[in-house]
This record gives structure tokens, C-alpha cells and sequence, in this order.
């Protein structure tokens, strides 16, 4: 093979190399625009539920059609007792939907009965908990289990799934790590539950401990900037192979 015959078939690659990545960059631009639509009307359809005025509790018949897409932060109400059962705490470092709660402590899990029997997870409220200790949540879990009925108003919501890096329970302490109230219902024995957990708003204890309120959504939206990102890449690798392409001609001319 010449020396011109093999800066030929260089060229080729290169070429293809760059139609292919800059075909991809562009692709993934594309695709974090479509993001950010479903993204924004993702905010507008949570937006609205948040502020709806409270509907009665799905039928249970309903509880195996419900999803998150659908109907995640559904406000609610509804009339249930909190059993007489082991509760658990969750670890937060803050909160993404109560503007109110911005540092470490522990959410307060909770199961609660129907009149028609069937046990609804509570997530009762935010527990200033600094060390996790199971002792400031029994004191603070322990005065909502009378056994009497209330009126409980809140929002529909769904279990987490654990990351890579997400740390074990600690079944000694009653304490996980993310808001997976059907893990918790099968290690702490609460029997069968619905579906989604119930975030509560209100009534607010007496004392303000554990600490229900009013969620406000608040969720990422990078994705123009990162089909900025994308966009970017291809157009460098373009100006790239140009200011390559034009140089190789060069070469070329002056090559005997």
C-alpha cells in the first residue's frame, strides 16, 4: 500500500468516526430536549396536584391501577388509626418537597388501619434526629398511637428504589435509608400494606414533633444545559475535522 493510499483510507476513518460521534452528540441533544418537555410537564401536572383541594382515598379496588406517573402527590383524605406496631425511621439530609426541612433528621413511618381493615403506610412527619436514635422518635412516635381514629390529609406517594451507594438498614435501630415503606412493612411485620405511603400534611401534633406540612416539588431541571452540552460537542468535533481536513489537503499538495 502507497503512502497516499494510506492517507486516503485514514482519512476515510476519521471521517466516518466523526460522522458517527457527532451524529451521537447530536442524538443525545436531541434527546435531553425531550426530557426537558416531559420533565416541565412532569412539574406542571405535580404543581397542580399539590394545590388540588383533598379527594377521598382511592377505593382499594383502584390501589393495584394507581402509578407514580399518574398519580404521585394525589392529595387525599381519609380517616384511619395507627396500629399498635413497630414503627421505623427513614434518614433525610433535607428535603426536596418540604421547603421547611433543610437539615439531617429522620422521617417517621407509621402504619395505619382503615375502618375496612386495611393498613396504610404514614409518613407522619420530619423528627429532628440528628444521631438517628431510636429513643427520640419512640418519645416523639409513641403519643400518636392511641388507637382512636383521626382524619388524616395527605399525598399519595410511591417506594424508592435503593441506589448503588445507598447504606443497609439497620434492623436494630428500625432505620433505613430510603422512603421503601414495603421493605419496611415486611421486616417490621405490619402484614400486607397499599401500594403507596401516605405523606402527611396534616393535623400537626400538639407539640409540633413529628413534623407534617405541605409539599412543594421541586425538581432538577438541567436538561438544557446539558443538551447545550451535546450540541457543543458535536459542533467542536466538527471544527475539529474541518481544521484537521483542511490541513491533510495541505499536506497532500505539498507531498511529490
Amino acid at each position: 500500500m502507497t503512502s497516499a493510499t494510506s492517507r486516503k483510507t485514514s482519512s476515510r476513518a476519521f471521517a466516518a468516526f466523526t460522522v458517527v460521534m457527532v451524529a451521537l452528540f447530536i442524538g443525545l441533544g436531541v434527546w435531553q430536549l425531550q426530557r426537558r418537555a416531559a420533565k416541565h410537564a412532569l412539574i406542571a401536572a405535580l404543581t397542580e396536584r399539590v394545590v388540588a383541594s383533598p379527594a377521598l382515598l382511592p377505593p382499594t379496588s383502584e390501589w393495584p391501577t394507581l402509578t407514580p406517573g399518574r398519580d404521585e402527590f394525589r392529595r387525599v383524605s381519609f380517616t384511619a388509626a395507627y396500629a399498635k406496631l413497630p414503627d421505623a425511621m427513614v434518614y433525610s439530609a433535607g428535603s426536596a418537597v418540604r421547603e421547611d426541612v433543610s437539615g439531617p433528621g429522620t422521617w417517621a413511618f407509621l402504619p395505619a388501619r382503615l375502618a375496612s381493615g386495611e393498613t396504610i403506610v404514614i409518613d407522619a412527619g420530619f423528627v429532628a434526629n440528628t444521631m438517628q436514635e431510636r429513643s427520640i422518635q419512640d418519645r416523639q412516635v409513641g403519643k400518636l398511637v392511641t388507637g382512636a381514629p383521626v382524619t388524616l390529609t395527605g399525598y399519595l406517594r410511591f417506594p424508592e428504589a435503593a441506589g448503588l451507594l445507598t447504606a443497609a438498614e439497620n434492623r436494630d435501630k428500625r432505620l433505613w435509608f430510603t422512603r421503601d415503606h414495603l421493605a419496611m412493612a415486611r421486616a417490621l411485620g405490619w402484614g400486607e400494606v397499599a401500594p403507596f405511603y401516605i405523606d402527611l400534611e396534616s393535623p400537626v401534633p400538639d407539640n409540633g414533633i413529628p413534623k407534617p406540612g405541605p409539599l412543594s416539588p421541586h425538581l432538577r431541571d438541567e436538561h438544557m444545559q446539558y443538551a447545550i452540552t451535546w450540541f457543543s460537542l458535536a459542533a467542536a468535533l466538527i471544527a475539529a475535522f474541518a481544521i484537521w481536513a483542511r490541513g491533510r489537503r495541505r499536506a497532500d499538495r505539498s507531498t511529490p
